[in-house]
């Protein structure tokens, strides 16, 4: 695995070797898939993601440990007993992250690919088919506390620099944010401003200038007190932002 290229290759050897069960053929076969470069989530099954263990179907956009910092900021911003919504949820990751942290808190997720809401309510997420907000339920507009939303961020003209297998094998759907990366991100903010309660918190991953680009539109669109997070290696990954009483329902 090391002479073709994976990074981290005793790592990935020894989850293959668990998810394997001892079972020769089988881990010869996982093998064979991923020095093709599919994923190593999808050939487990499975991410480690803020503590929990995620399903991750075929096909299904694969968990960053990267995301973990929007997913401990969510949870310390919702009330024990509060709602969220988790927009593209994909895996669901986020959401399951958040009802772990918060259990009696109700989370629910959207996503516009189906296959990702299989793998999410798999993993047991309360999901619902479709765009950003345009799905859920009509009697949480206004009331949600927290807001995430992992949006396909990467700009268009971006996409081939990404690794390999992420680039050939995970769905563009979940990637490719078009130009600038700021496809999705725009309408996000209106369907954050649509669901939250006044003082309620939306939380974007980002990379880029994308930051910068928000900033404006979160304001005009009745966010206050807009902040940002970084990395370890100090690059900006993530915006929030509070919904103020003043245009608290533009966009809903």
């Amino acid at each position: 695995m090391a002479k073709a290229g994976c990074v981290a290759a005793h790592e990935e050897a020894l989850e293959m070797t668990e998810a394997a069960g001892g079972q020769e053929t089988v881990l010869a076969d996982m093998l064979r898939r991923r020095l093709a470069g599919e994923p190593l989530a999808w050939i487990t099954g499975f991410v480690s993601f803020a503590g929990v263990r995620v399903r991750v179907g075929r096909g299904v956009y694969v968990p960053r440990h990267q995301t973990e910092l929007l997913a401990r900021r969510a949870i310390d911003l919702l009330p024990a007993r509060g709602l969220a919504a988790d927009l593209c949820t994909g895996s669901g990751a986020v959401a399951l992250a958040l009802r772990q942290g918060r259990p009696f808190a109700r989370v629910v997720g959207s996503d516009i690919d189906p296959t990702a809401c299989e793998c999410a309510a798999a993993n047991g997420v309360e999901v619902y088919h479709g765009y950003l907000a345009d799905p859920l339920p009509a009697e949480l507009v206004g009331r949600a506390d927290v807001v995430t939303a992992v949006v396909p961020y990467v700009p268009t003209d971006q996409m081939d620099y990404l690794p390999r297998d992420v680039r050939e094998w995970e769905p563009r759907l979940a990637l490719d944010g078009g130009p600038a990366g700021m496809a999705v991100l725009e309408p996000a903010v209106q369907a954050a401003a649509s669901l939250l309660r006044v003082g309620g918190s939306v939380l974007f991953e980002v990379g880029g200038d994308q930051a910068e680009r928000m900033a404006p539109l979160l304001g005009h669109t009745g966010f206050v007190a807009v902040s940002t997070w970084a990395d370890e290696e100090g690059d900006v990954r993530g915006v929030r932002a509070r919904l103020g009483a003043v245009g608290a329902r533009i966009g809903a």
